[in-house]
């Protein structure tokens, strides 16, 4: 099928699609109880998509009631793990036929590239789920030494209702990577998407109607953050709330629990993920892969982003030449075009964003590698072109996390120089090494500051490791058994024995 084709054919069926706009609260679609309605526009080209539910206090507390009642009759926490390990797989089993649909709602809410959604982010959120209904039986608890006058054992009880507020960056993945451990460990769920892609949060939650889930176990709330999550994270009866975004929403999280029922908070937030580049890195092509793409890849937009690439100075300026070479053939275009990898900003605000860190950086004195900007405006969507800036550490680009497709290099002439700067930020999310050292890539993933570190490769984990970070990057982990664990209570229970006769 010729490209063009591609395109038209994804643009019929997206004209085709019915656009989530509704809470789902208890199992029924409903506007918000103030019939208040929030805009919903599509990066790809500025238009609407529909204006959305906008929730408030009323419709969270309505969730939360919903999913409270529904923890208490057991109705989903009393099911056994046979039933719930079924039940989850044909959720599983729901999304992937319904892929294609939620894939077009991704790119469209979010500018992502359609090839990315289906080959990517849909897949990844239905692997997720499986993951958990597999797991959710292998989490077992703990039998203390034998006492002839006690009994002791320790299990896992889910915690109750769970808040789960998510991104705009992988919508549906990052809902998925929250609501199946916390279903899997038998809680209940309110969710409150991102106001910028709300559209797979509420029919993912469909879905899982479609495929058995009893109503008000999984509840979605659509809204601002200082209206529907506000209300979420200070409510007294929600026992815990999972959050993936910026680090001063995530303070705000912190006073609520406190100013509320203490209740507890998993935090991943921000990153600064620096990728360092040795002088014995084993593949150079494959290192400026990875170095182009880590930070560019969905428009840069991942806590994850490469966003500082420390090179040894030896090979600087022939690897940074490889690195502007492929940055240049990473072209913005239509989300919707099968042959786009390089999409649009979520919003006008980011893309605002990303255009002033650049202007700072040109400010500050960075070299221009490679001139960005503003593109395809005349589409009327928010798009800008990857940027590359030669830097010293301590500037802002250094400092701050962008989320957009600006690159800043620094040359470094030792290791330890390497660690220092690699460590001279307050997020601890992630971090590259490429060497053929293996001495020095243990030393360095022990020196490095941050919850994952890749070595000879960018991103390279799965669902079966834990993904969070140190620092400012926040606390709790996705991912893997950790996750699952983080959404129980751990109870000691002890039988006092009777001496034998």
């Amino acid at each position: 099928m010729a490209e063009a084709d591609g395109l038209l054919l994804n643009r019929a069926a997206a004209a085709e699609l019915r656009y989530p706009t509704e809470a789902l609260i208890d199992g029924q679609s409903r506007a918000a109880a103030d019939g208040a309605r929030f805009a919903n526009i599509g990066p790809g080209d500025g238009r609407s998509l529909g204006d959305v539910a906008a929730g408030g206090a009323r419709d969270v507390d309505a969730a939360v009631a919903s999913a409270r009642a529904a923890f208490d009759d057991g109705r989903w926490r009393d099911q056994s793990a046979k039933a719930k390990k079924a039940l989850l797989f044909a959720f599983a089993d729901t999304l992937a036929r319904h892929a294609d649909e939620l894939a077009l709602l991704e790119s469209l809410d979010t500018g992502k590239p359609i090839a990315q959604a289906r080959g990517s982010d849909i897949p990844g959120s239905v692997e997720a789920t499986r993951y958990y209904a597999e797991a959710l039986d292998k989490l077992t608890g703990e039998v203390a030494p034998p006492s002839p006058t006690r009994l002791s054992y320790a299990v896992h009880e889910p915690l109750g209702v769970v808040g789960a507020i998510v991104p705009w960056n992988f919508p549906l993945l990052m809902a998925m990577w929250k609501v199946a451990p916390a279903l899997a460990m038998g809680n209940s769920v309110v969710l409150k998407p991102a106001e910028q892609s709300p559209m797979t949060a509420i029919r993912m939650a469909e879905l899982a109607l479609e495929a058995g889930l009893p109503p008000g176990v999984l509840n979605v709330v659509p809204g601002t953050g200082e209206a529907a999550g506000r209300a979420l994270a200070m409510h007294m009866d929600v026992d815990m709330v999972a959050f993936t975004g910026s680090g001063p929403v995530g303070r705000k999280l912190m006073r609520y629990s406190g100013d509320s029922n203490l209740k507890r908070i998993s935090l991943e937030l921000g990153g600064k993920s620096p990728q360092i580049v040795f002088p014995d890195c084993p593949d150079l092509d494959a290192a400026a892969q990875a170095a182009a793409w880590g930070v560019f890849y969905n428009q840069g937009q991942v806590c994850t982003s490469a966003s500082r690439l420390l090179v040894h100075e030896d090979i600087k300026a022939e690897f940074v030449a490889r690195v502007v070479e492929i940055a240049r053939t990473i072209v913005p275009g239509d989300p919707l075009d099968p042959a786009t990898s390089f999409g649009a900003m979520v919003s006008e605000a980011q893309m605002n964003t990303a255009l002033r860190y650049i202007g700072i950086a040109e400010q500050e004195g960075g070299k221009p590698l490679l001139a960005g900007g503003r593109v395809r405006a005349e589409t009327g969507g928010f798009y800008v072109a990857p940027t590359i800036f030669g830097i010293q550490p301590g500037v802002t680009l250094a400092r701050e996390e962008v989320f957009g497709p600006v690159l800043g290099v620094i040359g470094f002439s030792s290791d330890e120089e390497a660690f220092a700067i690699a460590n001279d930020t307050v997020y601890g999310l992630a971090a590259g090494i490429w060497t053929a050292d293996v001495d020095r890539a243990h030393a360095a993933a022990r020196r490095l500051k941050a919850g994952l570190v890749w070595i000879n490769g960018w991103d390279s984990c799965d669902i079966t490791m834990p993904f969070g970070g140190f620092k400012q990057s926040g606390f709790g982990r996705d991912r893997s058994m950790h996750a699952l664990a983080k959404y129980a209570d751990l109870k000691a229970i002890t039988f006092t024995l009777r001496p034998s006769r």
